[in-house]
Parts: C-alpha cells; structure tokens; sequence
C-alpha cells in the first residue's frame, strides 16, 4: 500500500477525496503542524509528499520540501504543492520550490488521483532506483559524483564491493545474496544517516555494488562504523560450518574448485575538492578502481583512501 503524507490544513476539504484514494489502495497520513510532518519524513518517510504552499507560515513549506529532498531512506519521493489560484499570478520560484507538480484550489477528488499517480509514472520513468535496495542507480549516481565535483568541495566518493559474492551466491543461492545485498544497502543508509546526514548520498550501482558520498570531515568514522557494522552481522548468513572453517569452496572464474575467504567488505575512497581535482565524474571512476582492486588484496573487510593529489 502507498503511503501519502498530507501535510497542510484545507488540501483535504472533502471526505470523498480520501476515500477515493483509499479505495484506490492509498494510505493517507495527515499532518497539520511542521514537526510532525518533518518527524515522519525522517523517521518513516512515505511513498508521496502533498503539501501546501505557505504551509505552517514562514518559510515552513521550504523547510519540509528541502527535507523530503534530502531523505537517504527514500530517495527521490515525488513532491505534489498545492497552490492558491493567487500564486499563479507571480512567478514562483522552482528552484526554491523543488517539487514534481502542483494542483490548484480547490482541488476535486478525480484531479487529485490524476495528479498522484502521474507523479507515480513519472517517478518510475525518470529515476532508475535499484529494484531491489530501492537505492538510486546508475543515472542518479554519476549525477551526484558530477555535482560533488562542480561544488569543489572537499568530500569522499566510496565504492563498496562485496568481496566472495560470486562464490557466496554460487554456495547459498540469489536469494540469500539478495538478503546479503540488503543487509549492506540498510548499514550502509544507516550509518550515513547517523554519522554524515548532510549533504551525503548513498546509491546502489547493481549488484555488489555500491557507492555513498559524505564530506570528506565524515570519511574515517564513517567507514569505520560501516565495516565494524558490517563484521557485527555477517555471520549471520553463514553456516556454522563455513563459519569455523573460516571458508567456503567455490569455482573461481576459470572453474577451479578454490577456497575463498568468507564475506567481507571492501572500500574504495576518492578523495574529491580541495587539492584534489577532477573535472568529470570517470576520472573518479578510474581512481576508484585502482584503489578497489588493492583493497580487495587484503584480508578481511577494509577500507582504503586515497590521499593522493590529482
């Protein structure tokens, strides 16, 4: 079921409008103050953000779209504001106000279904979150690297690579990957929420494969946290067998029967901003991949920044 934050006082001024909506299978979250509503973005972000131009005065409205636009959990929750027919009449700003859509009052039961799940389609169009972790993808990640770098701010680009996946697969089947997979997407969200929330970004490129951006102040504890995380809980997808024996048998990419260590992580940290310079997102890509491949030589789960300047 979709859940919708409502967050205003008139958006909903007809009780058939929200039993159009949940009888389309919508669940509906009213909030009429800021807190509350900025308190379910943070900690149970919905699927959809209604809310109403001038929402709980000031500069509030701002305030809680800039917060459904920074949320790592669900990225990229689709925005619908709510305007007055006066608002129309000045050219409102979209930069401050970056949302996906907006309706006008009053709005009737039908325009609003429209308006939802257009705002859905269009989600599932333009942003390639990953089916699985729900992480943005490919498109989102390279987007982000590139706009790190314009900023010229000092800030730390890690790839994450699960080191054995292939054979972990290949010894407990995809399911268990794929359990593995969101093991990783959840410690990875979660320690950056708590360590690095601003500015930072966390992605999922496909596979064992992820990349989060923090300010490069975030870069050691962060890291720290999320392979010390990582070590915590990962035997929890493994046998007790494979657990004593340290490893597990496996093919390598040849087909050789081999001994491969157990799950680990391996961190790969560019360093970006500041004296070190990049212009274009594949050169970080480049760098990246060197670092990778040395700190998968080492044992266990580790992380490896790159220091050098460029």
């Amino acid at each position: 079921m979709q859940r919708i934050l409502i967050a205003g006082e008139n958006i909903l001024h007809t009780t058939e409008t929200r039993l159009l909506l949940e009888a389309k299978g919508y669940q509906i979250i009213i909030c009429e103050n800021l807190s509350d509503s900025v308190g379910m973005i943070l900690e149970d972000p919905p699927d959809l953000l209604i809310t109403e131009k001038g929402f709980a005065g000031n500069r509030h409205d701002h305030e809680l779209i800039m917060a459904a636009k920074a949320c790592l959990q669900k990225a990229n929750i689709p925005i619908l504001l709510v305007l007055e027919k006066k608002d129309l009449k000045t050219e409102l700003n979209w930069d401050y106000y970056p949302v996906d859509d907006f309706m006008v009052k009053p709005v009737t039961p039908e325009t609003m279904l429209a308006q939802i799940t257009l705002a859905e389609a269009r989600m599932v169009r333009v942003f390639d979150n990953n089916p699985l972790s729900r992480l943005p993808g490919n498109t989102s990640i390279l987007r982000s690297i590139q706009k790190t770098i314009d900023s010229d701010e000092p800030y730390g680009v890690c790839y994450i690579d699960i080191d054995n996946f292939k054979p972990y697969n290949d010894r407990y089947g995809f399911s268990r990957g794929d359990e593995v997979l969101l093991m990783v997407a959840r410690i990875t969200v979660n320690v950056v929420e708590e360590l690095a929330r601003d500015g930072s970004f966390v992605g999922h490129i496909g596979g064992d494969d992820f990349v989060f951006i923090v300010k490069e102040e975030h870069l050691e504890p962060v890291c720290q946290r999320l392979v010390e995380n990582f070590e915590r809980v990962k035997n929890m997808f493994l046998s007790p067998e494979d657990i004593q024996a340290g490893a597990f048998i496996g093919e390598d990419r040849q087909g050789n029967e081999t001994n491969f260590e157990l799950l680990s992580l391996s961190v790969a940290v560019v360093t970006i901003g500041g004296a070190h310079k990049y212009e274009h997102f594949g050169e970080v890509s480049v760098i990246a991949t060197q670092i990778k491949h040395y700190a998968k030589t080492l044992s266990g789960s580790n992380y490896v920044i790159d220091r050098r300047e460029h």
